[in-house]
């Protein structure tokens, strides 16, 4: 192979990327046929349920979501009245958003079916590969937080 060209196939980010694409879009099936939610109204859901209270900013740095995409999730979840916005007393730039009831209700509903998909995804591995991929991943995480 010539060195100035690079095979994606094998190239780790690339093969990083696919995987966790193709991960999601798996996944994905699961809160859409239930709910009809996309990707970014499904992780704005359970950044708030595992977590309560969170502002826009927060919920797009924990999902590493863009900021345009945090807001059309939660616009299109406050019109479900699955989530409520209360503005920051002391900055009224920043709203506090939190689930309601129905919306606690739905994410409580999807845990066992996310944790259920896991599980079964992982039993497609051998218990050696499923250490090692957990410890590969917890590697490259530490490897990555310290740039």
């Amino acid at each position: 192979m010539e060195p100035d060209i690079l095979e994606l196939e094998s190239f780790l980010p690339y093969r990083l990327y696919r995987l966790a694409d193709a991960v999601s879009r798996e996944f994905s099936r699961i809160y859409r046929d239930r709910h009809g939610l996309t990707r970014p109204e499904w992780r704005t859901l359970s950044g708030l349920g595992q977590r309560g209270t969170m502002t826009a900013t927060e919920l797009g740095e924990q999902s590493a979501m863009h900021k345009t995409k945090v807001s059309r999730a939660v616009a299109e979840l406050e019109r479900r009245r699955w989530l409520t916005r209360t503005p920051d007393e002391s900055d009224r730039r920043v709203e506090h958003l939190a689930l309601t009831k129905a919306g606690l209700a739905a994410y409580r509903e999807m845990v066992p079916l996310a944790k259920a998909f896991e599980r079964e995804l992982l039993e497609r591995l051998s218990a050696e590969e499923r250490a090692a991929i957990v410890r590969g991943v917890a590697a490259l995480e530490g490897a990555l937080e310290g740039k």
